[in-house]
C-alpha cells in the first residue's frame, strides 16, 4: 500500500511502548496488553486511545507494512536538502513518482498546479477499506479453536462485471492518453515528476460501456459471509486479521482486510488467566485438616487431586497440562485449583458440641503479641 501522511507524523512504536528493534512477538504482546487495558467495553472513555493502539498494530503487526513504514520514517518529511524527502537540491536529476508518496501527492499537486489525479479524470485504483466486526464465542470454542463464518456488509466485487466496471460483453480499452501506463511524465528541470494520467485515473484502461449494476465502479454494496479460522486459546477482545477479506478495492485494486474482534462468554465453572484455567473447590474443615482426595473437572475428563493434611484455605494446586491448548510454538496451560474451606453458617447442637470439644483439645492458635511502647 502507498505510504499515508500520518506515517510521517505518528510514532507507532511509541504508541505501543516498544523500541523500533522490537520483534514481532514483542509487538503483539505489547498490543494485547494495551488493548485489554484500554478497550472501551471495559474502560469507557478510552475509545481514542484504543483506536490509536489499533492503528499502530495494524501497521507494525504486518511485516510488509512495517517494513514500508520503517522506510518512510527513515526518509522522513524533512530528510535531505530543502526539506523534501530524498533532497531536491544539488542536481542529480532524481525522478520521483508522486503517486508513490501517498497523501503527499496532494502537496506536490498543489505546488505544480494539478492534483494527484489531475483534471476531471476518474479516480485511480484505490485499496479497499479495512472492516471490523464482532464474533461471539462460547468459552469452549474459544479454548479449543473453531472455524466459523461472520456476516459483513461491505463493498464487494460486482457480481456482474467481476470488478472490471464494463457492461457484459465488453471490456475496458487501453487509455489513449497514457498508452496503458497509467502515468504521464512531467519534466521540471532539475528533476521530473510522474503524474497519474488524468484520463484513466492511473488504471491504464478506460471503461467505454459502464456496467449497469455498479455504474462502472467495479464494486457493489452487499452482505456476504466470510469464513474465519479462530485459533485455539483466543482471548476476549483479541482481534483476528483475515487478509484481503475487507471491502473490495476500486479499479481492481486489492481489497482491504477484515478484523474480527472476539467476544468470549463466561464459563459456569472455570475462570481463565492467560493460558491457565482457574477453579475454586470447597472443602470442609475436617477435609482440610485431615487431608482428602478430590475429583475435579477439566475441559475433558475429571482428574484426581490429593489435598494433604493441614491445607489452609486459599491454597492453590497446579494440575499441569489441563489448561488452555496452545499452538505449535507454546505449551498448553495448566489448571489452577484453589481450595476454599467452607465454614457452616449454622450448627446443630451435636455439631456445636463436637467443635467445642475439638477446640478444647487443640487449644487456641499461637498469636504474635504486639508491645505498646510509652513515649
Amino acid at each position: 500500500m502507498a505510504p499515508q501522511r500520518e506515517w510521517f507524523e505518528k510514532d507507532y512504536y511509541k504508541a505501543l511502548g516498544v523500541p523500533s528493534t522490537a520483534t514481532a512477538k514483542e509487538i503483539t504482546s505489547a498490543y494485547r496488553k494495551l488493548a485489554k487495558k484500554h478497550h472501551p467495553d471495559t474502560n469507557p472513555g478510552q475509545e481514542d486511545t484504543f483506536k490509536e493502539i489499533s492503528a499502530a498494530y495494524d501497521v507494525l503487526g504486518d511485516a510488509a507494512r512495517r517494513k514500508e513504514y520503517d522506510e518512510v520514517r527513515t526518509m522522513g518529511p524533512g530528510a535531505g536538502t530543502g526539506g523534501f524527502p530524498g533532497g531536491f537540491g544539488g542536481g542529480g536529476g532524481a525522478t520521483y513518482r508522486v503517486e508513490d508518496m501517498g497523501d503527499l501527492g496532494d502537496i506536490f499537486g498543489g505546488l505544480f498546479g494539478r492534483g494527484r489525479r489531475g483534471g476531471s479524470g476518474a479516480p485511480g485504483p484505490q485499496r479497499g477499506s479495512d472492516v471490523e466486526t464482532d464474533l461471539h464465542l462460547s468459552f469452549e470454542d474459544a479454548v479449543k479453536g473453531v472455524t466459523t463464518s461472520v456476516n459483513v456488509t461491505t463493498d464487494a466485487r460486482c457480481h456482474i462485471c467481476h470488478g472490471s466496471g464494463s457492461a457484459p460483453g465488453t471490456q475496458p480499452v487501453t487509455c489513449p492518453q497514457c498508452g496503458g501506463t497509467g502515468s504521464l511524465q512531467d519534466n521540471q528541470g532539475l528533476f521530473s515528476l510522474s503524474q497519474i494520467c488524468p484520463h484513466c485515473g492511473g488504471r491504464g484502461t478506460v471503461v467505454t460501456s459502464p456496467c449497469p449494476t455498479c455504474a462502472g465502479s467495479g464494486v457493489e454494496h452487499r452482505n456476504r459471509s466470510v469464513k474465519v479460522r479462530i485459533p485455539p486459546g483466543v482471548e476476549h477482545g483479541q482481534r483476528i486479521r483475515v487478509k484481503g477479506r475487507g471491502a473490495a478495492g476500486r479499479g481492481n485494486a486489492p481489497s482491504g482486510d477484515l478484523y474480527v474482534v472476539v467476544r468470549v462468554d463466561r464459563h459456569g465453572v472455570f475462570g481463565r488467566r492467560g493460558r491457565n484455567l482457574t477453579l475454586s473447590v470447597p472443602v470442609s474443615y475436617s477435609e482440610a485438616a485431615l487431608g482428602t482426595t478430590l475429583t475435579v473437572p477439566t475441559l475433558t475428563e475429571p482428574v484426581t487431586l490429593r489435598v494433604p493434611a493441614g491445607t489452609p484455605s486459599g491454597r492453590t494446586f497446579r494440575v499441569r497440562g489441563r489448561g488452555v491448548p496452545a499452538g505449535k510454538k507454546s505449551a498448553t496451560g495448566d489448571l489452577l485449583v484453589s481450595v476454599d474451606v467452607a465454614v457452616p453458617e449454622s450448627l446443630t447442637d451435636e455439631q456445636r458440641a463436637a467443635v467445642e470439644a475439638l477446640a478444647e483439645v487443640i487449644g487456641p492458635p499461637v498469636r504474635d503479641t504486639v508491645e505498646v511502647g510509652h513515649e
